[in-house]
């Protein structure tokens, strides 16, 4: 077998704050206090996987005994783990900083979103909601005018622009960075001029071929998430040969698509996309498995919220009354490193984070 046939990957174990990594016995995630005890290599030859655990006191070790090519392999990734995520430049002189898990508000002003469809549709009720999740503690303002729910129809660009320029127009006064969430270059060009700061895209810039043109030309940062097939037909038989390995195969190829575009690696984040093409079995995966994307040197974004993997886990039919299991999802990627959560209850989620936060505050007072 071809040595390129073989590929590595690096999940983080053992993660924990409150430790100190001056003794060797531990890692240090994306540069934070977050710190990890051991590191699980995982090897994928073709349809074969196998892996081993290696505490950070013998990593130096363990490399030692590899081939060169796989040394260097695991060195590239490990460094990745570990490099510091940037402060994510915006317009106006802002900036996002990772120091703290950033909370990105929904707000989909659309009559037919899985979870909100309709309560938004309103203007007046589309820019108190914004005002009241920016009181409650969003840093991210995500607007969405095309719902990409399972099975969703496309809408025209004229209905979405109609739909999404009006409320980032309003709301760009408000000093809180705006993402517009759609995959189409003209809706993500309009809303940059409109106020917008943020491109966040479903399909990773793959359904409109100008939409690379947009990043480049507005210099915006960029989501680029995982999606298996089109909203409407995702959902009707996901199929993975390792889904967890092969999500983070698509993003590294994305990612690697706009860095030879010009793209700066600072300006771009990742999100394995939970719930677009996946099955139940796909998404839990990819959340016990969440901290292996830090492999990708990039700030990640997760959404959770309401989603339907949790109705189907707990039997909770109705999307908002998957409070409890969102935040639950949320706090454990918080607690893998995960920088960014896309959340429909900002409130709720940011009492819940405020809560662990000081919880860990006070176990160093011992």
């Amino acid at each position: 077998m071809l040595k390129s046939d073989i590929k590595t990957y690096v999940e983080p174990l053992g993660i924990a704050r409150g430790l100190t990594a001056s003794d060797g016995r531990f890692l240090r995630i994306c540069d934070t206090d977050l710190l990890c005890a051991a590191l699980k290599i995982i090897t994928r030859e073709k349809n074969k996987i196998s892996t081993e655990v290696v505490l950070i006191e013998n990593l130096n070790d363990y490399l030692d005994a590899q081939s060169d090519i796989t040394r260097t392999s695991l060195e590239k990734t490990i460094k990745a783990i570990t490099r510091k995520r940037p402060a994510l430049d915006l317009k106006k002189d802002r900036q996002i900083n990772f120091d703290k898990p950033i909370i990105q508000g929904v707000l989909n002003v659309t009559p037919d979103s899985f979870s909100d469809g309709g309560t938004f549709v309103s203007h007046d009720n589309a820019v108190k909601g914004v005002r009241d999740m920016i009181d409650a503690g969003a840093k991210i303002i995500d607007i969405g005018g095309e719902s990409t729910k399972p099975g969703a129809k496309i809408v025209s660009i004229e209905e979405e622009l109609k739909r999404v320029i009006p409320v980032i127009e309003n709301i760009s006064s408000l000093n809180t960075p705006i993402s517009i969430d759609s995959r189409n270059a003209e809706v993500m060009r309009e809303a940059i001029a409109a106020g917008a700061d943020i491109i966040n895209d479903v399909s990773a810039l793959e359904h409109d071929p100008k939409s690379i043109d947009v990043v480049i030309e507005t210099n915006a940062p960029v989501i680029l998430m995982h999606a298996q097939g089109n909203p409407e037909t995702m959902q009707d038989n996901p199929n993975y040969n390792f889904a967890v390995l092969d999500i983070y195969d698509y993003l590294k190829t994305r990612i690697e698509h706009c860095l030879r575009a010009g793209v700066a690696k600072e300006k771009i984040i990742v999100d394995p996309g939970i719930g677009f093409g996946k099955t139940v079995q796909h998404n839990l995966s990819l959340l016990a498995h969440i901290s292996v994307f830090h492999g990708l040197g990039v700030p990640i974004l997760v959404g959770v919220s309401r989603k339907s993997f949790i109705g189907k886990v707990t039997g909770e039919e109705e999307a908002a009354n998957r409070v409890y299991g969102s935040i639950a999802a949320a706090q454990h990627c918080v607690d893998h490193g995960i920088q960014i959560i896309r959340v429909h209850d900002v409130p709720e989620t940011k009492q819940a984070f405020l809560i662990r936060e000081e919880i860990l505050k006070n176990s160093r007072n011992i």
